[in-house]
């Protein structure tokens, strides 16, 4: 597909995460792009428009957070920055939560893509100049 979206600002983003919602079926969303380039607040503007009310951030460190929406609805967040081999994704349920019919958005998949199904979204976010770029894959 390779459809390229600029985004200038925050609302761009809550924008583009919305469209992304109401286009595409996929539950699993899988985000790649360099440090800063907007991954988390992407997902923070998916889950603001699912309805989350907890508190959305990075889970650098616990792997994965949980959120739950409005609607008692569970939503995985992951990133797999700091895992060095796929058997770590393995060994803390990772294929568990991904055959889940819940969404989950996935920071730094590229570690886990035999893990990923067919049904998986894929976007890339990369700033350039004064602009981020969203590219959906």
């Amino acid at each position: 597909m390779n459809k390229k979206i600029n985004i200038f600002n925050e609302e761009d983003l809550f924008k583009v995460a919305s469209y992304i919602l109401s286009s595409f079926p996929n539950r699993i969303i899988a985000i790649s792009g360099s440090l800063g380039a907007g991954k988390t607040t992407l997902i923070k503007s998916f889950c603001a428009q699912l309805g989350v009310i907890d508190v959305v951030s990075s889970p650098t460190f616990p792997i994965i957070n949980e959120y739950m929406c409005h609607s008692g609805e569970k939503i995985f967040h992951f990133d797999f920055y700091r895992l060095t081999s796929l058997q770590e994704a393995l060994d803390i349920g990772s294929e568990f939560y991904l055959n889940l019919d819940v969404y989950c958005f996935i920071e730094w998949p590229e570690l886990i893509i035999p893990l990923l199904q067919d049904q998986v979204l894929f976007l890339n976010l990369e700033i350039i100049n004064t602009k981020r770029v969203l590219t959906i894959l």
